[in-house]
C-alpha cells in the first residue's frame, strides 16, 4: 500500500498529523515572536533577578531551542507519513513473519526492530542538541563516549526488560480472548510498579554514581527537615549530574523505605542550605499532597483507555487495510497505536499541564507554610531560572499548552499572595 491508495482512514490519519504539526509550528512561531519582542533589555519584573548579559543569552538560548524544535518537528511529521503511507511497514512484517514466523517472540522481535529503527532516526537532531546547542550555551559537560554509552546502555535495557514484557502482552492476548486488553494492562502497571522498586537500585546506578550527602550542616537540616514532615527516607543522596550537563534538578526515588532523596551536585552548587530546604520541602508538599500518587492513578487509567482503544481497533477489518496490513494479527494494531497515540494526546497535553501546575503552586505553598517563608523558595527558582537560562517571557497560550510547571513570574506571585497570620508575605527582592 502507498498514500496514493487514499484510503479514507488513512487520508483521516494524515490530515490529523499535517493538523498536529501545523499547530505546533503555530505554537512555535507565537512564542518565538512573543521572546523577540522582549529581547533588548531585561523586562522590569526581572531586573532583580538577571543582568542584561544572561538575559540576552537566555533569549538567544529560547530561540535557538525554538529553531531545532521547528526543524524537529517537521522531520518527524514527514517520517510518520512517510513511514505510514509508503507501505514499508506491511512489506516489512510480511518479509519478517515469512522469515521468522508469527509466534509472540517473532512479534515483539518486529516491534522492537521497527522501534529501534526509529528511535535510530532521531539520533542525529539528538547529537546535535547535545553537543552543538548545549554545548554553545555552556551547558553540555558530556564526552561523545558517555553520550554513546548512555544510547547503547538503554538499548540493551529495552531489550532486556521492553522485549520480554512485549513478549508477555503477546501471550497475554492469546490467552485470555476478548477481555485481553484488560489483563494485558494489569501486567504493564505491574511491571512498572517493579521497574519503580528496581529502578534506583539497579538501573539508575548504570547511568549516574550516586553517594551519599557528606555529614555537615546541609545534610542535617535536610533530614530534620524530613523528621518534621515525617517523610519517611532512607537517606540523601548526590547525583554526578554534572558529569553530562550544568542544568540541575532534585526528586525523590522509590516506595516506603527504600524511598532516597537525590540531589544533582550542580544544584548542590548553585543554592544556598536555605533554599535546598526549600526545594525538598517542595518535593515533599508533592508527596503530603499525594500528587505523585493522583498522577500515577491519572497514568493508570488512560492507560487502560488506551488497551481498549488497540482492543477495539484491532477488531476492525478497515484500521489493518487503511495502512496496507492483513487483519491476521494483532501485532499491527499495536504497531499503529504505538505511533498514532501522540498524534491525540497532543491535543490534550494543556489539560494534563492545566493540573500540573495546579500541583506546583500547592507543593509552592506547603514549602512556605512548612519552612516558614517564602524568600528561600523564591531565591532558589530565581536562580534555577538564571542557571538554567529558562524563557522569562513565554507566550501565555504557548506555556499554558507545554509547561507542566508555571513561569517564575506566575510562581512568584503566587508566593506574594500567601497569607501568614492574616498578614500578606512579600517575596524578598
Amino acid at each position: 500500500m502507498v498514500a496514493a491508495d487514499l484510503h479514507p482512514a488513512f487520508l483521516v490519519a494524515a490530515g490529523c498529523i499535517v493538523a498536529k504539526w501545523l499547530a505546533e509550528l503555530w505554537l512555535d512561531n507565537l512564542n518565538r515572536q512573543h521572546v523577540r519582542a522582549h529581547a533588548g533589555k531585561v523586562p522590569e519584573a526581572f531586573r532583580s533577578i538577571v543582568d542584561a548579559p544572561t538575559y540576552e543569552k537566555s533569549v538567544r538560548y529560547t530561540l535557538a531551542k525554538n529553531s531545532l524544535s521547528q526543524f524537529e518537528i517537521t522531520c518527524d511529521t514527514i517520517i510518520l507519513l512517510l513511514v505510514l503511507g509508503s507501505g514499508i511497514l506491511p512489506l516489512a512484517f510480511d518479509r519478517f513473519t515469512a522469515g521468522f514466523g508469527s509466534s509472540a517472540a517473532s512479534m515483539a522481535a518486529f516491534l522492537f526492530c521497527v522501534g529501534v529503527v526509529l528511535s535510530m532516526l532521531s539520533l542525529p537532531l539528538a547529537w546535535y542538541s547535545q553537543f552543538r546547542l548545549e554545548d554553545r550555551f555552556g551547558f553540555n559537560t558530556t564526552t561523545q563516549k558517555l553520550w554513546w554509552m548512555d544510547r547503547v546502555k538503554g538499548l540493551i535495557l529495552a531489550l532486556l526488560l521492553g522485549y520480554p514484557l512485549t513478549i508477555l502482552i503477546l501471550k497475554v492476548i492469546e490467552w485470555t480472548g476478548a477481555s485481553w486488553w484488560f489483563w494485558a494492562w494489569l501486567c504493564v502497571m505491574l511491571f512498572q510498579l517493579i521497574i519503580v522498586v528496581l529502578a534506583p537500585v539497579l538501573i539508575m546506578p548504570l547511568f549516574n554514581k550516586f553517594t551519599p550527602l557528606p555529614e555537615g550542616s546541609l545534610r542535617e537540616r535536610l533530614l530534620a527537615l524530613g523528621r518534621k514532615t515525617a517523610f519517611p527516607a532512607k537517606g540523601i543522596q548526590v547525583m554526578d549530574g554534572s558529569k553530562r550537563s550544568r542544568h540541575s534538578n532534585a526528586f525523590f526515588t522509590g516506595f516506603g523505605r527504600f524511598r532516597k532523596i537525590v540531589l544533582f551536585d550542580t544544584l548542590i552548587a548553585q543554592l544556598t542550605e536555605p533554599e535546598l530546604e526549600a526545594v525538598l520541602a517542595h518535593e515533599i508538599g508533592h508527596y503530603k499532597k499525594r500528587h505523585i500518587v493522583k498522577m500515577l492513578v491519572f497514568s493508570a487509567m488512560a492507560s487502560l483507555l488506551g488497551f481498549y482503544v488497540i482492543a477495539v481497533l484491532a477488531r476492525q477489518e478497515w484500521f489493518y487495510r487503511a495502512f496496507g496490513f492483513q487483519p491476521n494479527s494483532v501485532a499491527p494494531a499495536l504497531l499503529l497505536f504505538a505511533l498514532l497515540a501522540g498524534v491525540v494526546t497532543f491535543w490534550f497535553a494543556p489539560l494534563a499541564n492545566y493540573w500540573s501546575r495546579r500541583y506546583e503552586y500547592q507543593a509552592d505553598a506547603y514549602a512556605a507554610h512548612i519552612t516558614g517563608e517564602v524568600a528561600s523558595l523564591s531565591g532558589a527558582l530565581r536562580k534555577l531560572n538564571e542557571k538554567n537560562l529558562s524563557n522569562l517571557t513565554p507566550h501565555p497560550v504557548f506555556s499554558g499548552f507545554y509547561y507542566s510547571h508555571p513561569t517564575l513570574l506566575e510562581r512568584e506571585n503566587a508566593l506574594a499572595k500567601l497569607s501568614s497570620g492574616g498578614r500578606e508575605v512579600a517575596v524578598a527582592t
